[in-house]
């Protein structure tokens, strides 16, 4: 694949985590986190239940996308926070999920989807609070890799095509392909004020290599969506099992946490529940 056809299949890959909240309003607000001491770092999680779950979006748009799974686990009782991530670099989306990770009381599952998945997978190496991870459709470097360099075990996809880098260098979405290649089981209505809203990411975030990887001492379970037209689903399975991950498919667009937020709020309460039996 020819470089530009690389970065474009690399950054489709890892975007469209995130949605507008008018195009979701009819799903429940992510609860407010409730307040812990003053600290550079969380304390050490406490044993007991894992019932505190942080969600991370990755890019285009932002962590409304996360809505819907939201409510169905307010639902079954969690305390959950919506990271919103400012896409300028890994750096940043880094430093606003640990912000909200020192406001968590009590162990964390930490989830992340699409471009989310390298920003966990950074966060969770060096945060006590952190008992395990969830990736839906999510990019899980190793050590000293870039987004970049494990999509270049991907081949082209359908949504390659969609990209647009603008003069400051920063990536949005041909408004066109939108809805066929990243939100195919979205009603097309919902689909188009997705990719009205949608926000752009540095195309240079792509480029930043993790310097810790979460993943390689803590439980993860992964979200693999098989009708997915933007993330490979053989690179999916082949993330997932590098990183020894837990496979969870689900017949789902890019999108699932939009299309499908019932199915990913039982995979993510799943590993929830399997985390809390062995604290």
């Amino acid at each position: 694949m020819l470089p530009k056809r690389l970065s474009c299949a690399a950054v489709l890959c890892l975007c469209f985590a995130g949605v507008s909240a008018s195009a979701l309003a009819q799903t429940a607000p992510a609860a407010p986190s409730m307040e812990a001491p003053s600290s550079e770092a969380p304390a050490p999680a406490p044993g007991g239940p894992v019932r505190n779950i942080v969600l991370v979006h990755g890019a285009l748009v932002d962590g409304s996308s996360w809505n819907g799974v939201v409510a169905k686990l307010q639902q079954k009782g969690y305390h959950v926070s919506s990271v919103q991530n400012p896409l300028t670099s890994l750096a940043d989306d880094v430093a606003a999920t640990r912000r909200v990770l020192a406001r968590e009381i009590g162990p964390v599952l930490l989830v992340g989807h699409s471009w989310g998945g390298v920003v966990i997978t950074e966060v969770a190496a060096n945060a006590p609070n952190v008992v395990g991870l969830v990736y839906v459709a999510a990019i899980a470097p190793q050590l000293h890799e870039s987004a970049m360099d494990v999509m270049k075990g991907g081949g082209p996809m359908p949504a390659d095509q969609g990209l647009i880098k603008d003069a400051n260098g920063f990536l949005w979405m041909d408004r066109a392909r939108y809805h066929a290649d990243l939100a195919a089981d979205v009603p097309e209505t919902v689909a188009r004020v997705l990719a009205a809203a949608q926000v752009p990411i540095a195309a240079s975030a792509f480029d930043e290599p993790v310097d810790q990887v979460g993943w390689k001492d803590k439980p993860s379970w992964y979200v693999l969506t098989t009708k997915d037209r933007a993330v490979s689903p053989d690179l999916q399975k082949m993330i997932a099992g590098r990183i020894g991950a837990k496979i969870v498919p689900i017949a789902s667009s890019h999108l699932a946490p939009v299309s499908h937020a019932g199915a990913v709020a039982e995979a993510i309460d799943h590993a929830a529940r399997e985390l809390s039996r062995q604290q």
